[in-house]
Order: C-alpha cells, then sequence, then structure tokens
C-alpha cells in the first residue's frame, strides 16, 4: 500500500498540476485504503471517487489535493469542513492545519469517522454531528473552510464565519456538474477565482439543497 500511495502523489498529483509540497507530503503520508470499504480497499489509490454507506464518496485523490492546495495552508490555520464522510479530506487538513472542525449531518458515517481517525492518531480532528450548512458559529471565524459536497449557491453562513483573509473551496452548480470555486474575503469584500468543473454529490441542509428536492 505504501508503494501504491507514493505512485499515486507521483502519477495522479504531481503530474497533474499539484505543486505543494505540503499537500504532496499530506497526501502521501494518510492511508487512503484505511478510509474506504474492507472490500474496495484494493482500488484505494486510484484515480476515482469511491462510495461509502449511505450513498456518500470519498472523493478521487487529486480532488482532494486540489482542494487541499487551493485553501493555501501554513499550519497555523482554524480549518473548518463540510461532509466529514470518511474523515480522508479531514486527515488530510490536519496534516496542514493547527486544527480541524469537521462536520457531518449523517451520524452513523460521523461515528465512524471519529473512532477511524482517532484510532490512526489524528487528535487536532473534531467531528460534529449536524446540519453542516449553517456552520460551527461557536468556534468562528475559521482561516480556511472546505465544502466536500456541491451547493446551488455558497450558503450565507460559511461566508459569515469566514475570517479576514480567510479563504472557501466550495463546488458551487446543479446536481450533476459544478464549478469548483475559491473565495477569499479581503476588508469585508469576497473575491472569487474558478479551478475547472467537478462532480460531487449534492450538499443538503437548511442553507443548500433541501432534503426532499
Amino acid at each position: 500500500m505504501e508503494h501504491q500511495r507514493q505512485r499515486m502523489v507521483q502519477t495522479q498529483l504531481e503530474k497533474r498540476g499539484i505543486r505543494n509540497h505540503a499537500v504532496l507530503q499530506a497526501m502521501g503520508a494518510v492511508p487512503r485504503h484505511q478510509f474506504v470499504p474492507e472490500e474496495l480497499q484494493a482500488h484505494s489509490y486510484e484515480d476515482r471517487a469511491l462510495p461509502l454507506a449511505e450513498g456518500q464518496t470519498i472523493s478521487q485523490p487529486f480532488i482532494v489535493a486540489l482542494m487541499a492546495e487551493a485553501l493555501m495552508l501554513h499550519g497555523t490555520e482554524r480549518v473548518l469542513e463540510i461532509g466529514t464522510g470518511s474523515g480522508y479530506s479531514a486527515a488530510v487538513l490536519s496534516l496542514l492545519a493547527a486544527e480541524v472542525y469537521t462536520i457531518e449531518r449523517l451520524e452513523k458515517l460521523a461515528r465512524a469517522s471519529e473512532e477511524r481517525l482517532a484510532a490512526l492518531g489524528f487528535s487536532n480532528v473534531h467531528v460534529v454531528v449536524r446540519d453542516g450548512t449553517g456552520g460551527l458559529p461557536e468556534h468562528a471565524p475559521y482561516d480556511a473552510i472546505c465544502v466536500t459536497a456541491a451547493s446551488p449557491w455558497v450558503p450565507l453562513p460559511l461566508r459569515q464565519q469566514l475570517a479576514e483573509g480567510g479563504r472557501l473551496v466550495i463546488p458551487v452548480g446543479g446536481r450533476s456538474e459544478q464549478i469548483l470555486l475559491r473565495l477569499t474575503r479581503r476588508n469585508d469584500a469576497i473575491v472569487t477565482e474558478r479551478f475547472g468543473g467537478v462532480r460531487f454529490v449534492p450538499l443538503l441542509g437548511e442553507h443548500a439543497w433541501k432534503y426532499d428536492a
């Protein structure tokens, strides 16, 4: 698995433009096979998303690395992640930031991820069960916010919880295709950049897609 992981970093990340050394190191350090269902572990380091329980997915390695790089982390930040899933992305972020709060609306997934992260020693990750579209105001503001599901727009609470100079990375668009955006707060204004087309599962909650949509 170690050989497969390093090959993934070289062929899927470096060759496709991921340049941040810390991100490449983190992707090479986190054992992705520990975050996928046992029956799919042989496919852990392939260039594709993999299914999880309850209709969720673990994003392909390139997308995890792209979003982590877009957050522009230096190791001192407080990060909020929306959509814990398996906990894989949170584990990667935990090696790039000081503290990671990650929200999962599905309690079964959240508890499994919490146990997995603790067992693997990712002690600076805090898993919270709730509607992630409302953010986590009790620990705001955040230097970086990462949304791992697709929203029809940028939820207002997440923009409000972004610190001055903070970066918010989120896929925005329809249910089948989206554009990956980075929003940066500068002097109480929001600057938006585009990173190309992506496909994520829908972000469900009060400030995004409705559960019955």
